[in-house]
């Protein structure tokens, strides 16, 4: 994966348009507190519930189980759909109202969270396969719409 063209132009504007590199970038920009949230992103834990996998912690908080219960009580709520929901993360909400969102940020991230989220889903679930869908829509501007979320494989047989 190539860097964000917007990145790039990002960090060229640095010492007086001379440039840096990203990893100087983070060294001056970024902090521990931020380091360990993002690990809630791009390192998430994943449970089984009910024969669910769940981007989600134990124990399971009531709300969450009672959002779980209502999609699966949804007229033509399916295994998969009820995963497809609940897995479902909106890029743009990593950091609401920030200025530098972009369409090949965006990109950026959702290519690499949908490989994070492959290769941990095979790692602690070798033998129950997940699809891995990293949504990128029509409209580039529409931030919100950039979405990735995962569902069990066979939930795609028993459709």
């Amino acid at each position: 994966m190539s860097m964000p063209e917007s990145m790039k132009e990002e960090l060229q504007a640095w010492n007086g348009g001379d440039g840096i590199d990203l990893e100087t970038w983070l060294d001056s920009a970024g902090d521990y507190s931020l380091a360990v949230g993002y690990t809630e992103i791009f390192c998430p834990k994943f449970v089984e519930h009910k024969g669910y996998i769940l981007a989600a912690e134990e124990p399971l908080h009531e709300e969450y189980l009672r959002n779980l219960k209502g999609f699966e009580s949804r007229e033509g709520a399916t295994p998969k759909s009820v995963e497809w929901v609940m897995n479902h993360f909106h890029l743009s909400f990593i950091h609401l109202g920030s200025k530098d969102i972009s369409p090949d940020k965006l990109v950026f991230l959702g290519n690499a969270l949908k490989e994070t989220y492959e290769a941990r889903l095979s790692y602690f679930f070798p033998d129950k396969p997940c699809i891995v869908e990293f949504h990128i829509p029509d409209d580039q501007y529409n931030f919100e719409a950039y979405q990735i979320t995962f569902w069990q494989a066979k939930h795609d047989q028993s459709a």
